[in-house]
């Protein structure tokens, strides 16, 4: 009787922990505009992401430079898919829901449109790490524009 009931224990454990497990995106990245599509006049930016992962949260520190000039951000991601706020470097503040799909992070951010009265904005931002893990990629979307897609490697 105990073996009968071992088994299925053992089962919902291991499925249970290969669960837990998802993409740990910690460590220093840098951005690669070579390799990094649609990004336009970022193509000029020197852009480093830190990222510190725990179970519940992903928090990003950004440094860019742009033109000479300097520029700090932080963004929190709460991994247990409930919102936060974060600033949208040209949206203002926004509402992020972060999800896993599969190995990939899929966040959503909300946004006020910058017209008065307008639709709330939503864009699709997808975290992804080479099998490797020494590059990673966010690809952001919008409605129906072509996917920006920002490509860093691991430094």
């Amino acid at each position: 009787m105990r073996t009968k009931l071992l088994i299925p224990l053992l089962c919902l454990a291991s499925a249970m922990a290969l669960a837990a497990q998802h993409t740990n995106f910690s460590g220093t990245w840098q951005f690669n505009p070579e390799k990094s599509k649609n990004i336009g006049m970022m193509a000029q930016m020197k852009l480093t992401e830190s990222i510190a992962q725990s179970e519940v949260a992903l928090d990003v520190t950004t440094h860019s430079n742009f033109q000479g000039r300097d520029d700090e951000g932080k963004t929190h991601y709460d991994l247990t898919g409930k919102p936060a706020t974060n600033e949208s470097p040209m949206a203002g503040p926004s509402e992020t829901v972060a999800k896993w799909q599969g190995e990939k992070l899929v966040t959503t951010w909300t946004s006020e449109s910058a017209v008065s009265g307008g639709a709330k904005v939503v864009r699709t931002e997808t975290r992804s790490l080479s099998p490797d893990g020494k590059t990673m990629t966010v690809e952001s979307v919008r409605g129906s524009s072509p996917p920006v897609v920002m490509v860093f490697d691991k430094k």
